[in-house]
């Protein structure tokens, strides 16, 4: 891997590259074919490298919490997080992991899965829900996560990402998909895309990574980097110190 912008470095530090500006930043992780693309076959993996799964694993190294869509998590099967030697040092001082945090108003989510029987005590699975979730289901939902209530009917993103930054979760990496991409944007609360861009296109009906209500942010190129023709690219509202 090599980057050629800002400057250029064979092999740079990648926990380095991407380390965070700051202790509140909200960090949208998304993968899309070079027309546009944000999934094959209905799955982010098929657009994927090996370059791009080393860049996914320090992001989540890096993050203090990992917030996906419901969806998101059942298509793409989504587990705990789990520990990697590699992130002794990016953690230090912190949990071994990052729990999962899930955005869904209907809690259409399968408690038997491994996100919610197999999480350490330490990254318990939070799940962000509304005040009129069904009654009986976020009952057993409390049972088997964290849960945390932000709006009425509508999961508030803007009052979610304040209260995960109330627990000391500050570092936010959303993962999707690309419904909550557009919601997250759509609030305004978007710091930085690291999007890869895979050398395919594809055709067909997969959707943008942002799927929804249209969204202006002007954003600068932080950092670019390559790999067998994907792209990396790290785009910010700031120039990142």
């Amino acid at each position: 891997m090599r980057r050629i912008h800002p400057d250029h470095e064979d092999d740079p530090d990648l926990a380095a590259a991407y380390a965070y500006p700051r202790d509140e930043w909200l960090r949208l992780n998304m993968v899309s074919s070079a027309d546009g693309g944000a999934w094959l076959k209905g799955l982010s993996g098929g657009l994927s490298s090996d370059g791009d799964h080393r860049i996914f694993a320090i992001l989540r190294g890096l993050a203090d919490v990992i917030l996906a869509g419901a969806n998101t998590v059942r298509t793409e099967g989504y587990g705990p997080v789990r520990p990697r030697e590699v992130w002794n040092v990016l953690r230090e001082g912190r949990a071994p992991t990052p729990p999962i945090a899930v955005i869904t108003r209907r809690l259409d989510l399968d408690l038997g899965g491994p996100l919610f029987t197999e999480a350490e005590p330490y990254a318990k699975t939070i799940v962000i829900t509304t005040e009129s979730a069904p009654k009986d289901r976020l009952a057993e939902v409390e049972r088997n996560a964290d849960v945390v209530i932000a709006g009425e009917h509508r999961v508030d993103l803007t009052m979610a990402v304040k209260q995960l930054h109330e627990r000391g979760l500050g570092r936010i990496l959303c993962e999707g998909g690309p419904r909550l991409c557009a919601q997250v944007a759509a609030a305004g609360l978007i710091d930085e895309l690291c999007l890869t861009i895979s050398p395919m296109i594809i055709g067909g009906d997969a959707a943008r990574i942002l799927n929804g209500a249209a969204s202006h942010v002007r954003l600068v190129l932080a950092q670019l980097l390559e790999e067998d023709g994907y792209l990396f690219t790290r785009y910010a509202r700031e120039q990142p110190a």
